[in-house]
């Protein structure tokens, strides 16, 4: 680059020229490090307090995408704009305490914020928090694009993902020890006061300071919990012994004593009723929760119970508060998993299995439409329940869900079963929901039923399945909630990018980087989806699988700069049979295999498309112009990509790498060299 040639000849000693250079590199490094951190920790905060990103939390992540290209397209003076970085930050932090968003059950679970008040609308609350972590994230950017261009495009590359692998294992150890939000705000200070001159630390010190006391002022609320998945608040209520559970300001479960739930909800016992001759010698209860299930179980003569729950936050209450302490009965076995990744895993069979409310209230990551449990409720899932099942075993389910949901479930298990199930539906109702249990038997006859579910006439539900898993949506549709606020952040993206960022030029002079950075946004998400489909959808994989992500395309970084690769043409066509493999092998065909087989096949097909794609990038990226404007055009691409992402809800997973291979295509079609040819 013009730039390092520059510095490469200035005046200076060479000695003092080696150590500028490696301040250079230790800035750069850090830069990226606090940019993902930020990231991260918004992510997770704003979905903390605000109830309408329960289910859309990749909407912080798309304005962190936006924010951070209109930041490398802006390029400009990366004292001036860190500096200031942290009065946005301040802002949305001080934003989301005074107006948080959650459901109260006082007032029939309606929206309410501070101290009981009426909530913000949606249509205000999100627009806020869209612009305010744009602004924070593009003014980071644009200090980290100040840097960025002082290198050549691979090597600054290299240190950009280099800091963004240590932000990922620094805030995965922060959640690992379940810290709170005061150790995020401690991280980011003390990054922000390493990288700020001392001429401009004066300026960011005081919003820094307000930062560290907001975040610290709620960290060590009395009855509150912050495990990897939830904010969790615990509310012990009028009735006698009952212990409400709250996630992200959702009431999620209670803890309530035994003889209260025969007597308030006596649906815990319903599945129960129709078991005839059943030894309950073991029984398995996925979503067990702070244990309510569990205590059920016990008192309904189970002989060993295995309860496995997601959060182990949430387990540690259930055994330290539960008032009939089920976890420490020496007939339960506890297990911190996913429940299909536990199915996976087992070879035991049971003669009865609860999938006890697993209800997340939350998705696997900020980058795809994928809650926690979704994977639990598709054919393929009911199906190796079935295989679980011990002879003369039986299967229940039970929630609150719309009646157009439970005939969703209902279809699945008469597939999975090959009979219908039966159903014990709940008189009340709380709103458009209704409390129902499902029951059936490994084989027919297993149970007893009285009434036996029957779908609405004309209609067979579709059901879920692991291509498309998603059983809340009432068929392959992207609802209207969401298409709209897709639209209405697609048209201020534009805007903002066209306003800030003069992206409409730069993006047509990287038109292939931009699409590149589409696909990939896709590609990634295909990687996470199926990881936790194949491994569970914990925390702890998603981890994984982005810093598998990262690794990926640092070994591509590193091979392009020390081997001469082949001609683009060769490698797009490696990527396409990639692709291409990677869309012909069934994932069923990997849920067969034992663990490491699976792990190391799942490995090969979802990483080569990746490391091929940035093989890619890294030759493409090497000979651009400007290293920030071909960057932020390849980060606005990932917005974009993030948008389209919501296209699995229509054609499944597995489509998406159809539509990476067109924008691949598309890619190599529009590449300057061979546009000029």
């Amino acid at each position: 680059m013009i730039e390092r040639d520059v510095i490469g000849r200035s005046a200076v000693p060479e000695r003092h020229e080696c150590g500028s250079e490696r301040q250079a590199r230790h800035r750069l490094v850090l830069l990226s490090f606090l940019m993902l951190f930020v990231e991260l920790a918004l992510i997770r905060w704003t979905s903390a307090y605000v109830a309408y990103l329960a289910y859309f939390t990749n909407f912080v992540l798309l304005a962190s995408f936006l924010g951070i290209g209109v930041g490398f397209l802006r390029a400009r003076d990366d004292r001036a704009a860190l500096s200031r970085a942290p009065l946005p930050l301040v802002a949305l932090t001080v934003f989301v305490l005074l107006f948080p968003v959650q459901v109260s059950r006082a007032h029939g679970r309606s929206l309410t914020g501070l101290f009981g008040m009426f909530a913000l609308p949606v249509w205000l609350t999100l627009p806020i928090i869209f612009v305010l972590v744009t602004i924070t994230l593009a003014l980071i950017a644009e200090g980290v694009a100040g840097t960025f261009r002082r290198f050549p495009p691979l090597e600054a590359y290299r240190l950009d993902i280099t800091g963004s692998l240590l932000g990922i294992v620094a805030f995965s150890a922060l959640s690992f020890v379940h810290a709170v939000p005061l150790t995020w705000a401690l991280v980011i200070a003390g990054a922000f006061f390493l990288i700020l001159r001392r001429s401009s630390r004066a300026a960011a010190t005081v919003a820094l300071a307000v930062f560290v006391l907001a975040m610290g002022a709620v960290s060590f609320l009395p009855r509150q919990y912050w495990s990897p998945y939830y904010r969790i608040t615990l509310e012990p209520r009028s009735d006698q012994g009952v212990i409400g559970v709250r996630v992200n300001g959702l009431p999620h479960q209670a803890m309530v004593p035994l003889d209260q739930l025969k007597m308030a909800d006596p649906f815990y016992f319903d599945a129960y009723r129709h078991l005839h001759d059943n030894p309950l010698r073991r029984v398995l209860i996925i979503g067990a929760g702070t244990g309510n299930d569990v205590a059920v179980a016990l008192s309904m003569g189970a002989q060993h119970v295995d309860a496995v729950e997601i959060d182990p936050v949430i387990q540690h209450i259930g055994e330290l508060d539960h008032p009939n302490h089920p976890y420490q009965d020496p007939r339960v076995t506890p297990y911190v998993d996913d429940g299909r990744a536990f199915l996976h895993n087992s070879t035991t069979e049971y003669d009865l299995i609860v999938f006890a409310l697993p209800d997340s209230l939350t998705l696997v990551s900020a980058q795809s439409s994928l809650r926690l449990e979704s994977y639990l409720f598709t054919l393929e899932a009911l199906k190796e329940v079935r295989t679980h099942l011990a002879p003369g075993g039986a299967f229940t389910m039970y929630n609150y869900y719309r009646p157009d949901v439970f005939d969703r479930f209902a279809q699945t298990i008469t597939l999975a079963f090959g009979s219908r199930p039966c159903i014990d539906a709940g008189s009340g109702q709380l709103g458009p929901r209704q409390q129902a249990v499902l029951t059936v038997g490994s084989s027919p006859g297993d149970i007893t039923c009285s009434t036996t579910w029957s779908p609405s006439p004309g209609m067979a539900p579709a059901v879920a399945t692991d291509d498309h898993p998603f059983p809340y949506l009432n068929g392959r549709t992207i609802p209207r909630f969401y298409l709209t606020a897709l639209l209405l952040m697609l048209a201020a993206s534009i805007l903002i990018a066209r306003r800030f960022g003069g992206a409409a030029g730069r993006i047509w002079e990287y038109k292939d980087l931009f699409l590149m950075g589409v696909a990939f946004l896709l590609l990634e998400t295909k990687s996470i989806v199926q990881f936790a489909l194949l491994f569970g959808t914990t925390w702890f994989v998603n981890t994984l699988v982005f810093a598998g992500v990262l690794v990926a395309v640092f070994m591509a970084v590193e091979l392009s700069r020390h081997v001469r690769l082949a001609s683009p043409v060769l490698l797009y066509a490696s990527l396409g049979i990639a692709l291409a493999l990677a869309w012909i092998v069934p994932q069923e065909s990997l849920l067969g295999l034992s663990l490491m087989p699976r792990f190391l096949a799942a490995v090969a097909l979802a990483f080569s498309p990746v490391f091929l794609a940035n093989l890619i990038f890294a030759q493409r990226f090497e000979q651009v112009g400007s290293s920030t404007a071909a960057f932020g055009a390849n980060l606005l691409g990932a917005m974009i990509g993030g948008l389209l992402e919501y296209s699995a809800m229509v054609v499944g997973y597995r489509a998406l790498l159809i539509l990476v291979l067109v924008l691949y295509t598309a890619a190599y079609l529009s590449h300057p060299k061979r546009a000029t040819a």
